[in-house]
């Protein structure tokens, strides 16, 4: 997914140029089945759109667009709390819906990732103001929201790098099985395990007595 940066001009209806001490990501929809990403960001600037609402990044099926930076006011959340505390994203309601909702799980993870958050600090614009958005995972008593945040764990744990080597073969194992191969086998794979000096002993004392054989059968 393409990431641009195109920051609206500082302007008092949409982006007043206030620094703030974000403490939650707040998501939204943007309840326009046919506008990209690059749409909601340029009707940000449009003549004609005098209303005083904003928001920080947009997202679509192929890209993010940052529209004011995130250490900056947005009118987004319907409540002077959500607008002071919060970055706003918006979620486009066009396209092939499967792949913007992916693309937005990514983009939020790596930012609750580089922040050292959790998505305990996620929240949908109906929290700070009761409106029905994010309306594309309202549905169902909002088991949108609940599968949603389900990923976005899903996303920061491999980020995190947790169960992200569950099937990848532990270096050990390759001198594991060399080892076996040669008549030492161990109890059990402990390949990160701390060895203590009795195992070591008995490591090296298999290991010789296997190398006494091996002389023997050579002769």
């Amino acid at each position: 997914m393409n990431y641009k940066v195109q920051h609206i001009p500082v302007n008092k209806a949409k982006r007043p140029g206030k620094k703030i001490k974000t403490e939650y990501i707040t998501i939204h929809s943007t309840a326009n089945k046919r506008s990209t990403a690059q749409n909601e960001r340029d009707w940000l600037v449009n003549p004609s759109n005098n209303r005083s609402a904003s928001w920080h990044i947009v997202v679509d099926e192929i890209e993010a667009i940052e529209a004011i930076p995130l250490d900056e006011i947005a009118y987004h959340a319907g409540s002077t709390q959500g607008n002071s505390t919060s970055i706003g994203i918006e979620i486009c309601e066009s396209g092939n819906r499967q792949k913007t909702l992916q693309n937005a799980v990514k983009l939020v993870a790596k930012m609750l990732y580089e922040r050292n958050w959790g998505v305990n600090k996620l929240r949908r614009h109906f929290d700070w103001s009761g409106k029905n958005c994010p309306r594309i995972l309202s549905y169902n008593n909002w088991a949108g929201w609940i599968k949603f945040k389900q990923d976005v764990r899903k996303e920061l744990d491999i980020l995190k790098g947790v169960g992200k080597v569950a099937n990848k073969k532990h270096w050990g194992e390759e001198y594991y099985n060399n080892l076996a191969k040669k008549g030492i086998k161990l109890t059990d794979k402990r390949y990160d395990d701390k060895i203590t000096r009795a195992e070591a002993m008995a490591l090296v004392d298999k290991a010789t007595d296997r190398i006494i054989e091996m002389i023997k059968e050579d002769k």
